[in-house]
């Protein structure tokens, strides 16, 4: 389920959202912008969360790249997911929660993401990137004020693509159900890349934790 658009207006504009989306692509293209393999991997080692750095040297530097991190990614894939999340559900709860915590929610969550990966494998030297556990927690907090909420969606069934409306607790839960899922399966095995599952897992509830702390008084929980 590939989710293209909720039906849930907002009151005002997303600017933090747009703002947010505008950062993460700039990055992205100067990144390939770079000139050569070499000087990527030089910026990803500067800019990367690295756990196993972050828990023997945990310098200002290191502790920078928790925040440095969620802007990077690996590929146009990588970063047209993220940004596709963040844009269908990110301004509903921007306008929960106000521009300027919105910010603040965002890396938190951000935060707790990458906390959560690095208390589960926290020897691994595979850098951190992408902007995921932070747009997971967006994904928590929706599902706790508009799990109602209609939202349409993209389902490839063999060659053919359907687009239907579904309710939104019912994207979110089967997308962090798939992210608990692979994760346990990922339990005890040895980390060689790919999709840091437990980062997902860790910004979703972080998502649901802070959401009540920095809402508007006016935003009612389950709408």
């Amino acid at each position: 389920m590939i989710p293209l658009h909720d039906e849930n207006p907002t009151r005002t504009f997303p600017f933090v959202t747009v703002l947010l989306i505008i950062a993460n692509i700039a990055v992205f293209v100067y990144t390939v912008s770079l000139p050569g393999e070499q000087a990527v991997e030089a910026f990803f080692a500067d800019f990367a969360l690295v756990p196993a750095a972050l828990m023997q040297t945990p310098t200002p530097a290191i502790y920078g790249t928790i925040f440095s991190s969620m802007f990077l990614h690996g590929g146009w894939l990588h970063l047209i997911g993220n940004m596709l999340f963040l844009w269908v559900f990110g301004n509903n709860i921007e306008d929960s929660v106000g521009h300027l915590r919105f910010i603040g929610f965002y890396l938190l969550c951000g935060v707790g993401a990458a906390a959560t990966q690095v208390f589960i494998n926290p020897d691994s030297a595979i850098p951190m990137v992408g902007a995921s556990g932070a747009v997971s927690g967006v994904l928590g907090a929706y599902l706790l004020v508009y799990p109602r909420a209609r939202v349409l969606v993209l389902v490839p069934i063999w060659i053919f693509l359907k687009f239907v409306r579904v309710p939104a607790w019912l994207v979110l839960l089967l997308w962090f159900g798939l992210q608990l899922l692979s994760g346990t399966l990922a339990l005890g095995t040895v980390a060689k890349g790919g999709i840091a599952f437990w980062a997902h897992i860790g910004g979703f509830v972080a998502g649901m934790i802070l959401l009540p702390v920095f809402k508007k008084r006016r935003v009612r929980l389950f709408q």
